[in-house]
């Protein structure tokens, strides 16, 4: 392939991008720090108790929840101990199959089962960051939408890397000349930064496009490990009612021994079916607590069905979604992070910047062209 053709792949890709990239990373800039945030604005913790205080049964933790908000039904219960020691979280709705913008959240004491929290949905600040973030407000179209953008900062990326070389061959690395005219100093910027923060920018917008998927993910497990698992009880009428949480859950542990519980799915929501708990169990690394094994418990007896390793679509977005935001080594990883994202606004900003730039100087020339032309004429 041509050089020329290699600026034009550049060129186009960057242009039909960079919006919507400037948004990515000016919205993405708080939620590398969602959790820290959240401890600002002081969410609700547990209560100081002695250290060996057990925790309760999950079955009264869930009659808390039930007696909290009676009109609704307990789908989800997850735990985050570095975030919120010593809490369950129990997303409940009106229905097993709403939205999650119509779900609500309860906090409830994990040693007490003492409700407490029940806050209305969030619909502030990091609501807006995070939708604006995940599909701009457009569900699914707005996710795929996504998806297609950073594909194509991927290959305006890998089209710039093609480019360097050719462009920057009589110069040292890392020249900026001053001394010529703004647009030259601001191609050398361009240049730079962008080499500067290539393995980063490749690493963010290919994680950035997996997580785009999520949902036909999920739908293909659902299709394929999930319905293998749940076969034996096609056809069954669905349980009138549920046997013990607790038990299941201890069930599961007892099935998984080297992991622990991450969150559970209730009889008919997304992530289950109609006659079990999911329970969904994590590891204890920082790359393997990233990774989930579902064990599905039958939610009458408690005895277990089947629990399986994930498919690799699915570890590949369990994966890729922590390591988009910078979740795997703590605060110095995100504020590395952080630079980095700021950095990649300046590229996004130096390549709008250059592009209008060449276009009056375009425009121009062929003005003075014109102005030529007529007064031979």
């Amino acid at each position: 392939m041509t050089i020329r053709k290699w600026y034009l792949i550049h060129k186009w890709t960057s242009l039909i991008c960079t919006a919507f990239l400037l948004m990515l990373c000016i919205t993405g800039l708080p939620l590398i720090f969602h959790e820290e945030i959240e401890h600002l604005v002081g969410v609700v913790e547990a209560p100081a108790m002695p250290e060996n205080t057990p925790n309760i049964s999950l079955d009264k933790v869930a009659e808390a929840a039930r007696k909290q908000r009676p009109q609704d039904v307990i789908r989800f219960m997850f735990w985050e101990q570095d975030e919120h020691p010593n809490v369950t979280l129990v997303s409940m709705a009106k229905t097993m199959d709403a939205s999650p913008d119509d779900s609500n959240i309860v906090l409830i004491d994990t040693r007490t089962a003492k409700v407490l929290d029940a806050p209305p949905p969030e619909r502030g600040f990091m609501y807006v960051m995070l939708k604006l973030h995940v599909d701009m407000f457009a569900g699914m179209p707005g996710m795929l939408f996504l998806g297609l953008m950073g594909l194509l900062f991927v290959a305006a990326i890998v089209s710039g890397i093609v480019l360097y070389h050719p462009f920057m061959r009589r110069l040292d690395f890392g020249t900026i000349r001053r001394e010529k005219q703004a647009r030259l100093k601001w191609l050398d910027i361009h240049n730079l930064l962008g080499v500067a923060t290539l393995i980063w920018a490749l690493v963010v917008g290919l994680t950035g496009t997996i997580n785009t998927l999520s949902q036909i993910v999920i739908f293909v497990w659902q299709s394929d490990q999930m319905a293998e698992m749940i076969a034996p009880y096609k056809g069954l009428p669905p349980p009138t009612q549920l046997g013990s949480l607790q038990d299941s859950i201890e069930t599961a542990k007892k099935a998984v021994p080297d992991m622990h519980v991450s969150f559970v799915a209730f009889p008919g929501s997304m992530f289950s079916s109609p006659h079990h708990y999911t329970v969904f169990m994590k590891g204890n690394t920082p790359v393997t607590s990233r990774l989930l094994r579902p064990a599905l418990v039958d939610a009458q007896t408690a005895k277990l069905t089947d629990t399986r390793e994930m498919p690799w679509y699915v570890k590949t977005l369990l994966l890729s979604q922590p390591l988009h935001f910078g979740d795997y080594g703590g605060l110095p990883l995100k504020v590395l992070w952080t630079l980095l994202d700021l950095v990649t606004i300046v590229v996004l900003g130096s390549g709008l910047y250059l592009w209008i730039k060449r276009r009056q100087h375009t425009e121009q020339r062929i003005s003075e062209l014109e102005q030529k032309h007529a007064q031979r004429v």
